[in-house]
């Protein structure tokens, strides 16, 4: 009789690049949470049939639960035999997870293991997954070094980013991990923002795949982006960096946040409920004339007015507070916003 093998939590980092599949067995919530960077879900119970043979376990029996759940367990196993697995070779090798790696990941594991299937189950499942992602978050962000790009709000840091990473630069773009512009007005109008584990799933993922002995370019971020931290030893590391001062003209700034956040252009009424958000801050006649200037359709003088009263202070307090090299920062002017003016900058500051 085939037993199921398990892979033990020590050898988690170094094997997980070698399995063609890692299946994520838990309910869809479970997974939407946070999963295994790459994984598929394939939930042997789903959320409901989760919650109904939990309550026959607490309310009932354990005995009168199993059945139940193993009945559901088999039908839903089959179905994602017959949609997924009937295509893969003989030679298929997956891994395979649930909560604790238990009896949701072991059900899954052991028929395919009997179809002859190289297939290994997680043992402890997510539970070691996130221990093991905790513990390097604090190891793995050390050993880089970091070129930090700084400049005030509408600058154009996270184009430069992007443009970097197209230019083969090792690039970490905590705003776009975030699902967030890293603003009170940096919400994405298409996409939520992660949980915080997903959050750091994503940059467990990406910083484990990069090479130690090139530098990495990273905007100058402050603790959160909004609703999530960023680890601190990653933060640390950032905060004590070489650092770029990128400079861009104000009414090129007010041009490219125009670009930028054209969705509040087109929504000034969403766009007053994130300012009222700066109350504390600037008093309910400033907020209610800028609501006025986004209402009466004013976007370029709202933009200027914020820039001046609003972000250009807020940074420049933040900056010297926070990041110690930012006295010594290399400076790059930028003559403009276009695509090409991006890539000259990111050209002279990475040679592939």
């Amino acid at each position: 009789m085939n037993s199921v093998t398990q892979l033990s939590a020590n050898d988690f980092f170094t094997r997980l690049d070698q399995f063609d599949t890692i299946i994520d067995v838990r309910s869809p919530s479970e997974f939407a949470e946070d999963h295994i960077p790459g994984a598929i879900n394939c939930p042997v119970l789903d959320d409901e049939q989760r919650a109904r043979v939990g309550t026959i376990y607490k309310q009932v029996n354990q005995f009168e639960a199993k059945k139940i759940g193993a009945a559901l367990v088999a039908k839903n196993i089959a179905i994602h035999l017959e949609t997924h697995f009937l295509d893969k070779p003989r030679n298929w090798k997956p891994l395979i997870y649930c909560w604790r790696g238990g009896n949701r990941s072991g059900a899954m594991t052991h028929i395919l293991i009997k179809i002859g299937w190289h297939a290994v189950q997680l043992d402890g499942g997510y539970k070691t997954y996130r221990t093991h992602v905790n513990a390097a978050l604090s190891d793995l962000p050390q050993p880089f070094l970091f070129n930090v790009i700084c400049g005030t709000t509408g600058s154009g840091k996270s184009r430069l980013l992007q443009v970097l990473a197209t230019e083969g630069a090792q690039v970490l773009d905590l705003e776009k991990i975030a699902a967030h512009r890293g603003s009170v007005l940096g919400n994405l109008p298409t996409e939520p923002q992660p949980s915080q584990k997903a959050f750091e799933s994503r940059l467990w993922e990406i910083l484990r795949r990069f090479d130690k002995t090139r530098v990495v370019f990273v905007e100058s971020e402050s603790k959160k982006v909004g609703n999530l931290r960023v680890p601190e030893v990653l933060m640390h590391n950032m905060r004590n960096s070489p650092c770029i001062s990128l400079e861009l003209s104000h009414q090129n700034r007010v041009c490219l946040l125009m670009e930028d956040y054209a969705h509040f252009v087109h929504d000034p009424a969403f766009l007053n409920e994130r300012l009222d958000c700066l109350l504390q801050l600037h008093g309910r006649i400033k907020i209610a004339h800028w609501h006025s200037l986004a209402l009466s359709g004013q976007m370029e003088r709202l933009v200027d007015e914020l820039l001046t009263d609003h972000y250009d202070p807020l940074y420049l307090r933040s900056i010297q507070r926070n990041f110690t090299q930012i006295d010594e920062a290399k400076e790059l002017k930028m003559s403009g916003i276009s695509e090409a003016d991006f890539r000259e900058a990111a050209r002279s500051l990475h040679v592939a």
